[in-house]
């Protein structure tokens, strides 16, 4: 099956980046895609509160879900918005880092919010509160679909190795992270976690990712990693997209999973122990 991952440099209008998103679906699409992953915060990428309020919309006025569900509909593929931020009814205003799975009719599938927040300080001039905008999800999520079981994921997810466990052992297959790494953390680190959790979990790890210097009309811009990858159940990264701008393909065959599973069948060895 022929899969996507489109990596973006998603500014902080959600109108212009709707547009951008819109024509790599239809790029991808006319190469034949029928799998297409977006990365997360696909419609507002900003480190500005203050213009997050003025221009993210709730989930059901969102512009940038209804036209990618449009699209999806349209280009009949099935469709992983990586995520997108949204505004909540929560009394303390925070936003939702939340996922979507749609299918070819342009129907949600499936809806995943970011558990872990991205809380870190990375230097003494780098720091990151994401608990401070968003509030945190509290439910994994495994979809169905014809081509395998999806296990859905964001960004700073990754790094806690129990919940990709808990997908696999749920059924999942493919284990999607879409993300917007930092440049320090990604450098250090992005590679070798997402090939960590497809060697853990025998699961394909598809992750796409924002890269390069993001436009900002208020606030300090951001710069994230890119390095869109596609790793195979054993390890073996099938591609990474560098820090360029668009859709990257790969072929992707679910029967290696169960081949993976069957050469070393971890997933089943687990086994009670006390402490520490």
């Amino acid at each position: 099956m022929k899969t996507a991952l489109l990596q973006l440099c998603a500014s902080d209008s959600p109108r212009d980046n709707l547009i951008t998103t819109r024509a790599f679906l239809r790029e991808a699409a006319g190469q034949g895609a029928q799998f297409v992953l977006t990365p997360e915060v696909t419609n507002c990428v900003s480190a500005s509160r203050a213009h997050q309020i003025e221009v993210l919309q709730h989930e059901s006025d969102d512009l940038t879900l209804k036209g990618l569900q449009s699209e999806a509909a349209e280009l009949g593929i099935w469709l992983s918005i990586g995520s997108l931020a949204l505004k909540t009814d929560d009394v303390d205003g925070r936003f939702a880092n939340r996922s979507f799975l749609i299918n070819p009719k342009g129907e949600i599938v499936a809806r995943y919010d970011k558990i872990h927040m991205f809380d870190v300080d990375v230097s003494e001039t780098e720091s990151y509160r994401e608990s401070a905008g968003y509030r945190p999800g509290d439910r994994a999520v495994v979809a169905q679909t014809p081509f395998g079981n999806v296990g859905l994921s964001i960004c700073y997810d990754l790094r806690f190795a129990y919940l990709y466990r808990a997908l696999a052992q749920a059924g999942a297959d493919i284990l999607l992270v879409p993300s917007a790494f930092s440049t320090v953390t990604g450098a250090a680190h992005w590679q070798a976690l997402l090939q960590a959790r497809a060697i853990e979990t025998g699961c394909f790890v598809l992750a796409a990712a924002q890269a390069g210097v993001h436009a900002a009309s208020a606030g300090k811009p951001r710069e994230t990693y890119g390095h869109s990858m596609a790793i195979s159940p054993w390890g073996e990264i099938f591609v990474d997209a560098g820090t360029e701008i668009g859709p990257v393909l790969i072929d992707l065959n679910v029967k290696e999973v169960s081949h993976a599973r069957n050469r070393i069948a971890a997933l089943k060895h687990d086994r009670a122990f006390k402490g520490p």
